[in-house]
């Protein structure tokens, strides 16, 4: 806020740019806009240093297609082990440190940067495989 108020010259071109991102923008444009973005301090949709981070930790000899399931399964995993974590009795809010006592409160927010960043590389939608967790989510009760 502080560096939009002292250069909003500078700031503005920036927040246009990542006003332009599309689903449909090249996955190397938008991770360009993004890194840009972020270095500004510009919250982004997918983070483009988690994004680096995945991309180059690619076991050898896998294939892409490979690598795709297992971002897939993850997704399932975490599903299915969402009731086995809430009724974990570290699950429990905790007035003191205002969260709880296992971080289970980050979840939400890492699921979907993780998810994001991994559907990014396989250049797939990732509405549509957050809708298909969430789907999971539902159908195991």
């Amino acid at each position: 806020q502080v560096f939009s108020h002292h250069c909003p010259f500078l700031m503005g071109p920036i927040e246009c740019l990542t006003d332009v991102v599309t689903p449909d923008t090249d996955i190397q444009v938008t991770l360009s806009i993004f890194e840009l973005a972020s270095a500004a301090g510009i919250p982004c949709e997918v983070d483009p240093a988690l994004v680096n981070v995945l991309a180059g930790s690619k076991t050898d000899g896998s294939s892409l297609e490979e690598d795709y399931k297992v971002a897939c399964l993850l997704l399932v995993f975490v599903a299915v082990s969402l009731p086995l974590l809430a009724s974990d009795p570290a699950s429990v809010y905790n007035t003191e440190v205002d969260g709880y006592n296992n971080n289970i409160h980050c979840l939400a927010k890492a699921i979907i940067h993780v998810s994001a960043a991994l559907f990014t590389i396989h250049n797939k939608n990732i509405e549509t495989h957050l809708k298909e967790f969430l789907l999971v989510r539902v159908s195991r009760g």
